[in-house]
């Protein structure tokens, strides 16, 4: 991560944007409660009524697997997914050590969470379409290497957001959202592992850091 500098200028920042999201998306539900069904909400309780002893058979009908498919709510939790990384995104700009922002993995970070979204709604009914999507990402061979350790997280961050959506589980999203962005900006201000000359690293790890260089 880049060099930390003031924390309070994002913070202000991102905290507005996460009310003014939340505020949005309940505001549209109250003034519009014939959406409420569309909302990409109660995906984890309905998994939880499901009960650990269901069991899906594999021979199942195409009417069967797409009977809960809505484009209305897909398009919605697509919008609500999109929405939960921009902050994520921004994250990215402030933290990054790279001497240029990488705009294709700045740009590919929005647009995965609507991808994953679009395939957890496909296949959270049917085990065949998952076992299908697995052969199919098997065939196909990625060549995208990531230049920083650090940009895997935000994939799976996308990830994760986008499968929350996918299945109507927009609050785990958003809680996995939040947390993200506010550890990654105390990392980024407290500069953690880079000071490693201090009297409590020396205690906890046992190892004198100041005549390491000393040492054959």
């Amino acid at each position: 991560m880049r060099k930390s500098s003031r924390l309070s200028a994002p913070l202000i920042v991102v905290s507005l944007y996460y009310a003014l999201a939340v505020t949005t998306f309940y505001g549209i539900a109250y003034l519009f409660p014939d959406l409420e069904p569309y909302m990409p909400v109660g995906g984890i309780q309905a998994l939880i009524d499901r009960g650990a002893d269901t069991f899906q058979d594999i021979e199942i009908l195409s009417s069967e697997v797409f009977y809960k498919t809505s484009a209305s709510s897909l398009g919605i939790a697509i919008v609500a997914a999109t929405a939960l990384m921009v902050p994520i995104s921004w994250v990215y700009f402030i933290t990054t050590r790279d001497s240029e922002i990488n705009r294709s993995f700045a740009q590919t970070m929005l647009l995965l969470p609507i991808i994953v979204a679009g395939i957890a709604n496909i296949v959270q009914n049917s085990i065949p379409l998952a076992f299908s999507l697995a052969g199919i990402v098997a065939a196909v061979r990625f060549r995208f290497t990531l230049t920083d350790p650090a940009h895997t997280l935000y994939v799976f961050a996308a990830i994760t957001i986008g499968l929350g959506a996918g299945i109507a589980a927009i609050g785990v999203s958003l809680l996995t959202s939040v947390a993200f962005v506010y550890a990654t900006l105390l990392l980024w201000r407290l500069d953690y592992g880079r000071n490693l000359n201090s009297a409590f690293y020396s205690f906890l790890t046992g190892r004198d850091y100041e005549n390491d260089d000393d040492q054959p």
